[in-house]
């Protein structure tokens, strides 16, 4: 079979499969009603995320802080990998397993929201942060791959794509974020 037409449907598999699964159709609506309640109430969304998770939470948090589907005023969201001499200062001081959570206890406070992405669910540095925020008050979301790893435990809010590949946990974690991001959106500026 052509691999062009086999990744497609692949692709395709996992997303179908994610809507037979109703615990995480109810968690994406739970992460963004908490992200709403929590913007409305002069709180934060945070994302963090290694790698291609990294860059996928940086691409959300801009569909927050800037826009999605409408001109409308700005969201208080924000990747937390963004300052690099940050990053290496302290993976370089402290280790690379630290680089979140000692941003998480230096900027959040308790009803802030932290969105976890990775596709194991067994990244160090974003455990760390989970424990981190929990200490603090701060409401963990996890996007992860089908078992959740360490992080199903750290989570206020598992969404656990049903997969084992990497790519195909990325593709889906994209969507997640959409529609978190449009559902957000949508709520906060309904009257716009």
């Amino acid at each position: 079979m052509d691999n062009v037409i086999q990744s497609i449907e692949s692709s395709i598999a996992v997303k179908q499969a994610l809507l037979g699964m109703p615990e995480v159709i109810d968690g994406i609506r739970k992460a963004a009603d908490i992200m709403v309640e929590a913007l409305q109430t002069g709180h934060r969304v945070l994302w963090c995320g290694n790698g291609g998770s990294a860059a996928d939470a940086q691409h959300l948090a801009a569909e927050l802080s800037g826009r999605f589907y409408f001109d409308r005023p700005p969201l208080n969201s924000e990747a937390l990998h963004c300052n690099t001499s940050y990053l290496t200062a302290v993976a370089n001081d402290y280790g690379y397993e630290h680089i979140y959570s000692r941003m998480i206890d230096g900027a959040c406070r308790a009803g802030d929201v932290l969105v976890g992405i990775s596709t194991s669910g067994n990244s160090a540095n974003i455990c760390n942060a989970f424990r981190k925020a929990h200490e603090l008050g701060v409401i963990n979301i996890a996007l992860t791959g089908r078992s959740g790893g360490d992080l199903k435990a750290l989570a206020d809010v598992l969404i656990n794509v049903p997969s084992d590949d990497t790519p195909r946990i990325q593709e889906c974690h994209i969507l997640v974020g959409h529609i978190i991001c449009e559902m957000v959106e949508a709520t906060i500026f309904a009257h716009a």
